[in-house]
């Protein structure tokens, strides 16, 4: 199916803003553009493909939200004209939700100094640290685990306990999609006749969660399960013919979420497609930026035989992706 045309609705001057979506209006327009663009239900696809839309919610790609990624506005803009170009090639929708609540172990709540103070955003807690002293657990019965879990997650090879500003708060503004990627998603499964596959993430307190399928430590010091990969989704991932990343931030929930694709995947890693101008890396000026290590990891997936694509190329130009449909 050639490309389509973007919907007259979208307004890609208010991505960055937070609004209402007209549902009963968009529905409509939706059940007359299929139709009329020769768009079928997409369980009459014939080639599979699943776009992952990873966090895409105001706490990171909103202006002046609490966590915003300087990128995200310009991603999320383009995420949606790639939506509706490609509405009769993107079979499912699978939106991730980074979910959280104030008492959580990367919050400045769960953590004070020796003199009771909580520690300012950005701040890393090594294990080192804990063990010194320098950071404890707010709540003592929580200072086990806390000098567990500091372990392990250095043991694991990724980054120290970053301490985050409160975001992505369950029932919040900020726990939302944006607007207008909301709506594309919702144009989508009308027109499509597919629902979306919403993940939540995150709601363990006592364990980070950047990846939508898996959570960075999963037991507990006494080897309790604090929670678990997430298997039903990759089984489901597994049996599309092509997978397409996108979201925020490159960083951090992008691509530890990748990274868990690449190692299940193994050779099946050449039909996974990195949209990298609909992702950015965090950034916050004069405090952290975590640019490099967000390239780099591109990097890796691409010499492991993953596509790093734009948005703005037609998919059917895609490599590897053309060849597959027709097989």
């Amino acid at each position: 199916m050639p490309e389509l045309p973007v919907p007259p609705h979208f307004d890609p001057a208010r991505v960055g803003e937070v609004w209402r979506v007209p549902y009963e209006e968009r529905a409509a327009e939706a059940k007359r553009w299929a139709p009329e663009h020769g768009v079928l239900p997409a369980e009459d696809d014939r080639f599979r493909t699943c776009l992952v839309v990873v966090d895409c919610q105001n706490t990171f790609c909103t202006p002046g939200f609490e966590l915003f990624v300087p990128g995200a506005p310009g991603d999320s803009r383009r995420l949606c004209e790639f939506v509706y170009r490609n509405l009769g090639r993107i079979t499912r929708i699978v939106p991730t939700l980074d979910t959280h609540q104030a008492l959580q172990i990367f919050h400045a709540a769960f953590l004070v100094d020796a003199e009771g103070r909580h520690p300012p955003p950005f701040t890393l807690v090594s294990a080192e640290d804990v063990e010194r002293g320098v950071w404890r657990a707010a709540s003592p019965e929580a200072e086990r685990h806390l000098r567990h879990y500091a372990r392990a997650l250095e043991a694991g090879g990724k980054y120290r306990l970053t301490v985050w500003p409160y975001h992505a708060m369950l029932g919040g503004i900020g726990h939302a999609l944006v607007s207008a990627v909301e709506e594309a998603i919702f144009f989508h499964s009308v027109a499509r006749r597919s629902a979306p596959d919403f993940r939540v993430k995150g709601t363990n307190p006592l364990t980070e969660h950047y990846s939508v399928l898996g959570p960075e430590v999963t037991t507990g010091p006494d080897g309790e399960p604090l929670d678990e990969r997430d298997a039903p989704l990759l089984d489901q991932l597994r049996e599309f013919d092509a997978v397409i990343v996108a979201g925020e931030a490159k960083s951090h929930c992008v691509a530890w979420t990748i990274d868990d694709l690449l190692e299940d995947f193994g050779d099946l890693a050449r039909k996974v497609y990195l949209l990298e101008d609909c992702t950015s890396p965090v950034v916050v000026p004069g405090v952290v930026d975590y640019s490099e290590e967000a390239d780099a990891a591109f990097r890796r997936f691409a010499e492991a035989g993953m596509h790093v694509v734009r948005s703005t190329e037609p998919m059917a130009d895609w490599p590897d992706l053309q060849a597959a449909a027709i097989a």
